[in-house]
Parts: structure tokens; sequence; C-alpha cells
């Protein structure tokens, strides 16, 4: 996969990769990157000469139809590990997974804030990262992309072709807080760490709130929206249909008054003859005749 996709990404998209002397040759490392694209997973794996395994979501491996089992097929073949990200038990096995990767001696990649950026910005990281780097030892190199979100953004399949970035920055050691992976404070001031390191390399704006709950709140933001909207289609509706309801009423009336005046009222042929009976009358009357 590496050998097919590197070489047409390289052709198409010309990436710019800066600091790739900061991944270690050799030994295990985490590779922790801001997440724009659903292309960030091929661009980093394939501008480096070490294999990367992502823990990628579950979702990609149990698709359905041809779509589904190309996309399982794909990620199988570039040797991303499928997890359950739902939290608990999962997110147990989603340790333990990354944490046999960087025992075997490889390198991870870990999307630190767990899903992509609904926006572009950068978003406050899950602790999850900073378990990893302290139970194996494994340094964590701070990856960003670059414009990977203008060429491909959620719910688009055909990539725009224009040209990304990629900024490596130098490994960050986590040695000095050894054996306190389940201090939960230690945990987080080591993630809010590689979020800010990852900040100072992509320039984002940092926002202090998961990235899975701003889509949440974004997602039921439009559901609302959308139920207003409808609300107010609906209420415009019942207007219109209540003035067609008047105007039909006015017109009935109208013509109802219509009728009724053209009963109470002679004809233009009735009133020649009225006058010609009158006239008819007062001859007899004259002439002595009933």
């Amino acid at each position: 996969m590496k050998a097919i996709i590197g070489p047409l990404l390289r052709i198409f998209f010309r990436p710019d990769v800066q600091g790739r002397e900061n991944v270690p040759e050799r030994g295990p490392a985490i590779l922790a990157s801001n997440h724009l694209s659903f292309s960030d997973s091929f661009f980093l794996p394939a501008m480096l000469p070490r294999r990367v395994t992502f823990l990628a979501k579950m979702d990609y491996f149990t698709g359905r139809g041809v779509k589904g089992r190309l996309t399982a097929a794909f990620f199988k073949g570039v040797g991303q590990l499928p997890v359950d990200r739902t939290g608990g038990s999962a997110s147990e096995a989603a340790l333990n997974a990354g944490l046999k990767v960087l025992g075997q001696g490889h390198l991870l990649g870990i999307y630190p804030e767990g899903t992509r950026s609904p926006d572009g910005r950068l978003y406050r990281g899950k602790t999850g990262i900073a378990r990893m780097a302290l139970e194996s030892g494994a340094p964590v190199v701070p990856v960003v992309m670059i414009d990977t979100e203008k060429i491909q953004p959620p719910g688009k399949v055909i990539p725009k072709i224009m040209r990304v970035g990629i900024k490596i920055g130098e490994p960050l050691d986590f040695s000095r807080y050894e054996g306190m992976e389940d201090d939960r404070f230690i945990l987080r001031s080591i993630t809010d760490e590689i979020v800010y390191a990852l900040m100072e390399l992509s320039g984002q704006e940092y926002v202090d709130v998961y990235a899975a709950d701003a889509k949440k709140a974004a997602t039921e933001a439009r559901k609302q929206v959308a139920a207003a909207e409808k609300a107010e289609r609906a209420e415009e509706k019942a207007e219109r249909a209540e003035v067609q309801r008047i105007e039909a009423e006015i017109a009935a009336e109208k013509a109802a008054q219509e009728a009724q005046a053209a009963e109470e009222e002679p004809t233009e042929d009735a009133e020649p003859a009225r006058r010609g009976i009158f006239a008819k009358l007062r001859r007899r009357r004259s002439d002595g005749s009933d």
C-alpha cells in the first residue's frame, strides 16, 4: 500500500515535510498529530520511511457493500488497528492495542483530540496518549497536518488537488513522570503539554473543549435551527391557508349579495313590458271599461 500510495501523493499533492529528522530511526515513539481530514492517516505514514500504525475507529472496518469492503481492506493493508472508541472497557482495549504496538518497537500514530476538528481549530486532548507515553516510556513526537482539511473536508469523497504540509516537532520526553500514570492531574498536564506543542507548530486557535462535544453541540444546534425553520414554514403555510379561507368567504358573500340584488331589481327587458301594461290600464279607464 505504501509503495503505491506514497508516490501518488507525492506527485499530486507534493507534501512539504519539515522536521522529518525528529522521528526516531528506530525504537518506539508516539506520533501525536492534529486531525483535520480523513486523509491525514494517509499522508503522514506515506511520507515517513518507517511504518506508522494508527488506531482507527471500528467503523472503518465494519462497513457494508463494496465501499465498506474496500475501506476495510485499505485500512488493514496500511496496518491500521480497529478500536472501539465508545469509552469504558473499549478505551482500555484501545490503550492495550497501542501499548502492544509500542512494545514491539514500532511507531504509533495518535490523534489526541480523538476525532477530526469540526472547524479547523485545535481542541482539548484526551489523556489516553499520556497514559501510553508513561506506561511505554516512548517519546511523543508532535506532528501537525497543514491544509488537509481544504483538500478533503468532511463529507467530500474526491479530494481537491493542492499542496499540503507536514511539520514534525522535536520529541517530548515525559520520563520525569515515570510511575505516575494513575495520577489524573499528571495525565492532564502531559496531555495539555502535547496539545500546546501542536498549537505552537500549527498556529491553530485552541478551544478548551473536546472536539466530540463541539460536534455534538453543533449537531444539536443544526437540529434546533432545522426544527425552528420547519415550524416557521408550517406557520406560514397555516397563515396562507387562513388567508385563502377568508378570501373564499368574502368571494362567496359577494356572490350571494350580487345574486340577491339581481333578484330584487327589474331587468332591462322587463321594464318596457311593465310600462306597456300600465298604458293599457290607463286607456281602459278613460274609455270606461273595466
